[in-house]
């Protein structure tokens, strides 16, 4: 019996071992998964509770990451395991919020990020379909109102 046991749990390991690398081909950040469709979703389990804080769907990985890492911040406290350690803002008021609180500082970040994100994407492909290059001094100012061109 002892050999049927050892026989069993090799063959677990390297089954887990296995599921764990394709894990990490899916999911490249932590709090985050996938859709069939394409987006990307990030969520919490709140401490101590069978409920979940939902964070939002996002159509880029990091911004749903970052969504994440907004979150697990304000929950666990500057001791939390983040994608993005050096991203995160230090703020005073680490109280105990809401949740529904917690939910809206990580949407506002998430929904930010995932416009810097595709703003910055699409002007890289359309950069490279026209072989015009355009350097960005720094990323746009999400709190102000667009500018108007005279090209139009």
């Amino acid at each position: 019996m002892e050999g049927d046991c050892c026989s069993t749990s090799s063959s677990t390991t390297s089954g887990e071992k296995r599921k764990q690398r394709q894990q990490q081909k899916d999911k490249p950040f932590r709090g985050i998964r996938m859709r069939k469709w394409g987006k990307w979703v990030a969520e919490i389990r709140e401490p101590n509770k069978r409920s979940r804080i939902w964070l939002g769907s996002y159509t880029t990985p990091i911004a749903a990451a970052r969504a994440y890492d907004t979150a697990v911040f304000y929950l666990r406290g500057p001791s939390a395991r983040l994608n993005f350690p050096d991203l995160i803002l230090q703020e005073d008021d680490l109280r105990d919020i809401s949740a529904a609180s917690i939910r809206k500082k990580a949407t506002e970040v998430g929904a930010k990020v995932d416009a810097l994100q595709t703003s910055l994407h699409a002007s890289t492909s359309s950069e490279s379909n026209s072989n015009t290059s355009r350097v960005f001094d720094k990323p746009p100012d999400l709190n102000k109102y667009p500018e108007s061109s005279d090209e139009d």
